[in-house]
Formats: structure tokens, C-alpha cells, sequence
């Protein structure tokens, strides 16, 4: 199944998606899901559900498949473009990233986030400037050279920015690529899906699987969900860094971020599980994260919740996981359900 996921992941990666601008990848997650034997339904504002089947106890296991980027805000005078983040884009990670520009005729140009004026040998305050937004900017692959010139390409203000992901998977088993928050969490789920089938087997609950497409910027699971779920397992990036026990090889269990605690009945089974299991895993506090569950709860959505999700170390930037964290999320995911 992990050679299954790792294609997956490839095929998701390979597609666009910023908040925004996800047509594409939820056709594809759709398709997935009509390809392994499910019946995929829409919401209006373009998230993807299926039900897997099981009975009684609805839960829902929910992944997000929109990622970071950035819009077009400003054409420069000097024909570059000023953006604006969509979701956590960090300005001190994306220099020098590859990126495409999207039109609204649909044209794509290729281009290079840099800080003004970027030349050591010409800048003698290159290392002083501050990384911020206002002082990036995409330099188009285009010969261009004024905000008229640019404007006659169709680049224009709330153009999307798509930043070059550059996946590298190793032979060590690390997968190294930005926005694996939360594209490897959706592999592993249409993973989950595939090996239901596969094996013809009935979760012991009714499950759906929720693909989102607005949690980078705050409510992905806001609405749409199941009217009969009282569950709700995030699956997510898990934490690593300074402070926190996870690594990337793990499946991380969060019992608490940045908006509150999980449901305490459900963290205490995810351990249990585990634990009898053989699973590799880590409890943590992310100080730092919020994700659909939480935007489930502030929305009013009457469901219990936890969250847990590979270990992914760099957040928000070129990211870093492995396989055996991928593994381990799948059979946490299994026990639970199974």
C-alpha cells in the first residue's frame, strides 16, 4: 500500500492548489476516489466526501488538499509583481522558490520569487533586509520590464502564484517537498480508501473520508460536513521541532494545539491503540496550529475531535517527512476504524 500512497502523493504534489485555486485537485481527488469504487459528493464550496461504509457512530476522517501560495497584489513599475501570501506562506522560505503565474485566460508563466534587488556582488545591504512581502518580489521569466509590458502578458492583480514544490523522495525513505501539509495526509487516506477495497473489508463504524479546500486560510471544515457524524479525526502534519517528542518517522497524536485541547476519550484510545498495536508514535502540544477540527468546532459543529498525522519537520516551508511516519499514520488510521 505504501507504493500506493507514494504515487498518490507524486500525482497530488504534481497539481497546483492553493487556497483558491483547486478545481483541479479536487477533480483529480474525485476521480481517485470513483477509480478505487466510491461515490464521491461535492460541497458548494468545492470540498470532496465519500462515504466508505460501517454503521452507527459516524466518523469523519479529514484531510485538506489546498496548500499555500500567493496572489498577485501589485505589477510593479519595473514590470515584477508584488504578492500577497494565501494562507502561512512565510517570506523568509519562499526566496529564490520557482514559481508559475496563472492568468485568468488561463495562460501560465514561469517565475522566481527574489528580494529586491538580489545580486551580493551589487546589494551592500542584501543581508540586511528584512524578508517580508513588501520587499519579495516574482521576477517573470518573460522579457518584461515595465507594469505595461507585464499587463500584456494577462498578468494582472488576483493572478494566482504557484510555488515549485520540488518533491524528492529518497532511497532512505524520506520525503522532502513543500506542502506535504497536507497532501501526504490525502494520500494516506485515499491509501485507507484503496485498502478497504482491496481486502473487501466494512469499517466497524460508518466512516466518511472529507477532503478540504480552504484550511491554509481558516475554514475548510467550517461547513458541509455530514449531518450525521459525531466524530471528527483530523489527519494532518504532526509537529516536529524544538520542545516536541515527534520525529518524522512517527505518527504524531496531538493532544492539544493552539486552540485547545482534543476530545480526552478519543486521545486516550488513539494511545491505547498504539500502544497495543506496535505502532510508532509521539504525543504533543503544537503551539502554534490550528487545522479543520478546529474550524469544525468553532463553526458550531456538535462532534468530538482529535488529530494526528506523519511527523512533518520545516513546516510551512520545504518540508520533510518519511515513509515510516506515512506506515504508521495508516495503521493508527486502521486500528481505529477496523
Amino acid at each position: 500500500m505504501t507504493n500506493f500512497i507514494e504515487e498518490k502523493l507524486r500525482e497530488l504534489i504534481g497539481i497546483d492548489s492553493p487556497s483558491g485555486y483547486t478545481k483541479a485537485v479536487v477533480d483529480y481527488t474525485a476521480g481517485e476516489l470513483e477509480k478505487i469504487g466510491y461515490a464521491p459528493l461535492f460541497t458548494n464550496k468545492g470540498c470532496v466526501l465519500a462515504c466508505l461504509g460501517g454503521e452507527g457512530r459516524p466518523l469523519i476522517l479529514s484531510a485538506h488538499i489546498d496548500t499555500l501560495g500567493g496572489m498577485v497584489a501589485e505589477v510593479k513599475k519595473n514590470g515584477r509583481l508584488r504578492i500577497s501570501p494565501i494562507g502561512g506562506l512565510n517570506a523568509n522560505n519562499v526566496e529564490t522558490e520557482n514559481c508559475r503565474v496563472v492568468t485568468f485566460d488561463g495562460s501560465v508563466y514561469s517565475g522566481c520569487a527574489q528580494i529586491c534587488d538580489p545580486s551580493i556582488h551589487v546589494n551592500a545591504k542584501y543581508n540586511d533586509i528584512k524578508r517580508t512581502f513588501d520587499e519579495i518580489e516574482v521576477v517573470l521569466d518573460e522579457v518584461t520590464a515595465s507594469d505595461e509590458e507585464t499587463a500584456a502578458l494577462g498578468v494582472e492583480p488576483g493572478c494566482f502564484v504557484c510555488f515549485d514544490p520540488r518533491l524528492v523522495i529518497t532511497p532512505s525513505g524520506y520525503i522532502k517537498s513543500r506542502f506535504l501539509d497536507d497532501k501526504l495526509s490525502a494520500a494516506i487516506l485515499l491509501g485507507y480508501a484503496k485498502h478497504l477495497k482491496d481486502l473487501g473489508l466494512t469499517p466497524r463504524r460508518k466512516v466518511y473520508v472529507c477532503f478540504t479546500v480552504f484550511e491554509e486560510v481558516g475554514h475548510g471544515a467550517a461547513g458541509g460536513l455530514p449531518s450525521d457524524a459525531v466524530e471528527i479525526l483530523g489527519i494532518d502534519m504532526g509537529c516536529v521541532g524544538e520542545g516536541l517528542t515527534c520525529t518524522e518517522r512517527q505518527v504524531s497524536i496531538c493532544a492539544k494545539d493552539s486552540r485547545g485541547p482534543s476530545n480526552y476519550e478519543i486521545l486516550r484510545e488513539l494511545i491505547s491503540l498504539a500502544k497495543a498495536s506496535g505502532i510508532d508514535y509521539a504525543v504533543d502540544v503544537y503551539p502554534f496550529y490550528a487545522s479543520d477540527c478546529d474550524m469544525a468546532m468553532t463553526a458550531g459543529h456538535d462532534l468530538k475531535h482529535c488529530l494526528i498525522g506523519a511527523g512533518v519537520y520545516a513546516s510551512h516551508g520545504y518540508e520533510r517527512s518519511h515513509m515510516d511516519g506515512v506506515k504508521n499514520t495508516l495503521e493508527l488510521i486502521k486500528a481505529y476504524t477496523l
